[in-house]
């Protein structure tokens, strides 16, 4: 497995508005990979579109935001695609699709083009909350697919860094995954009660 990054991925819809995901995306032959998850809005929009901009930023709520129902993030136009970026973006990157694989039907990969790096302001370094906040929301969107035994304990070792480390943006973000765990875990234990 290649070097994945993570980041906030832009997409133009229809209506001429921005969507908002994270995405993990990596690089091979000078292309950038994006393989987004089937079915998904990410993935409608890159077929229908062609077109998208990746936002590297340090506020980790618009990744937990995103996962807990919170998509309504400032942004800005891109110079050369179709959609926005984050207006609060460290750095962006916009980008043209060149080629789909669809060999995997879970998760085609999208081959894309940089047509533009713009850098905004200075990345100020890592924070162990912010990558403990980053891991959860990774969790949180496979909620379906983890044990409760599993996910209790990851999230136990990742609290740990929040707790010692974290800022106020980092605590927030958090909090709102903490609630989306908690309101899962009442759907779930729900459901088997009825069973």
């Amino acid at each position: 497995m290649s070097f994945i990054h993570e980041a906030i991925l832009t997409t133009p819809m229809p209506e001429g508005t921005t969507h908002i995901a994270p995405l993990g995306f990596r690089h091979e032959d000078g292309l950038v990979v994006l393989a987004p998850f089937h079915p998904s809005r990410t993935l409608e929009h890159l077929r229908a579109f062609g077109q998208a901009a990746i936002s590297h930023t340090d506020d980790v709520r618009v990744y937990a935001g995103c996962l807990t129902g919170r998509r309504d993030w400032p942004v800005l136009p891109c110079e050369q695609v179709r959609c926005g970026r984050l207006a609060d973006a460290l750095s962006h990157h916009e980008l043209q699709v060149e080629r789909v694989d669809d060999g995997d039907p879970q998760r085609p990969r999208f081959f894309c083009r940089e047509l533009a790096v713009t850098m905004h302001r200075p990345f100020p370094g890592f924070n162990r909350a912010q990558a403990a906040v980053i891991e959860a929301c990774i969790l949180v969107s496979r909620l379906h697919l983890l044990p409760a035994e599993r996910l209790a304990h990851e999230i136990d070792g990742l609290g740990i860094a929040v707790d010692k480390t974290a800022g106020e943006r980092e605590r927030e973000a958090w909090t709102w995954l903490m609630q989306r765990i908690a309101a899962y875990r009442a759907q779930h234990d729900a459901a088997e009660t009825t069973l």
